[in-house]
């Protein structure tokens, strides 16, 4: 499947997230009723709020230059609503009951289409390696900024999936993060390019984790700082399957790049990453059921 069709059909199923909104939220006593569940008190309320995500897929798939990056939001509904479903088949009877399993059905061949496009897409993406870039503005001088990055050894501070730097010696060094299940991956880096105050080239030597990247350090206009410039070109552990996981769960890469460099920043201006109270790491899925009051991640402050 080219990117062409890929495209048109990740944008087909916008069209069709928008038709479903538009009923769910115009006529949902006749969708409580063809899903067997009229009777329900909380789908009266859950009916229109799934109606109301439909029009978010909508603004997704329409609005986006690749809208198949964004179908797995709609593999994510899906769950939620066999799931829904499945609890109102085992505690319907008679025509309710037929009516809810007709609809399950319904949904888990909507579901069947939207997983395929969506792992189409990561394939297709992952199999040319996924290439990111984000930059961030630094108000600290250009030789400090790069001098702290350097030192491999300071990168855990700020890159929250990362366990571990162990540097071998001047130009290679040993990494460990943790995957989007915990299951530790490591691998053995070089770097490649040093040029003082400018650039620093890496790329991965041994491992699981298969990946190349550039952080460049050029001064912000103005005397506002240092811009930091990070380019990544990486491959998913796990393939296909282990993207469209991480996915699911927020722990897409171009997302863990730019809240690393968020961290970094904070770091390096005030000495310590600072949790807010609505989003204590991030904007990751998972780790936004874990809220806590707002607090310092690191006791220490930079010297």
């Amino acid at each position: 499947m080219n990117d062409h069709r890929l495209r048109t059909l990740a944008r087909g199923l916008g069209w069709a997230s928008l038709g479903l909104g538009a009923v769910q939220l115009g006529a949902p006593n006749t969708v409580r009723r063809v899903g067997g569940v009229d009777d329900s008190t909380v789908a009266r309320v859950m009916v229109p709020l799934v109606g109301a995500r439909e029009l978010l897929h909508t603004a997704a798939l329409l609005g986006s230059r690749l809208p198949e990056r964004w179908v797995w939001t709609r593999v994510a509904g899906d769950a939620v609503d066999l799931t829904a479903l499945g609890c109102a088949v085992s505690r319907r009877r008679g025509a309710r009951r037929r009516r809810a399993m007709a609809a399950t059905a319904a949904v888990a061949a909507i579901t069947a289409l939207d997983v395929y496009i969506a792992a189409r897409g990561d394939r297709r993406l992952w199999r040319r390696g996924l290439a990111l870039h984000a930059a961030i503005t630094v108000k600290r001088p250009r030789g400090e900024v790069y001098g702290f990055w350097r030192d491999l050894e300071n990168l855990p501070r700020f890159m929250i999936h990362l366990e571990s730097v162990r540097v071998i010696d001047q130009r290679r060094s040993h990494w460990t993060v943790r995957g989007p299940v915990g299951r530790a991956i490591e691998w053995d880096a070089a770097i490649v390019d040093d040029r003082p105050e400018e650039l620093i080239t890496w790329r991965s030597t041994d491992g699981a984790l298969h990946n190349t990247g550039t952080v460049r350090f050029v001064d912000a206009p103005g005397g506002r700082g240092t811009e930091v410039h990070v380019e990544l070109r990486c491959e998913p552990p796990g393939g296909v399957v282990g993207a469209a996981f991480a996915r699911l769960i927020g722990e897409h890469p171009d997302q863990q790049v730019r809240d690393d460099l968020r961290r970094f920043k904070q770091v390096m201006e005030t000495g310590e990453v600072v949790r807010s109270e609505g989003s204590p790491e991030g904007v990751h899925a998972i780790r936004q059921l874990r809220q806590r009051p707002a607090q310092p991640m690191m006791s220490g402050r930079r010297s």
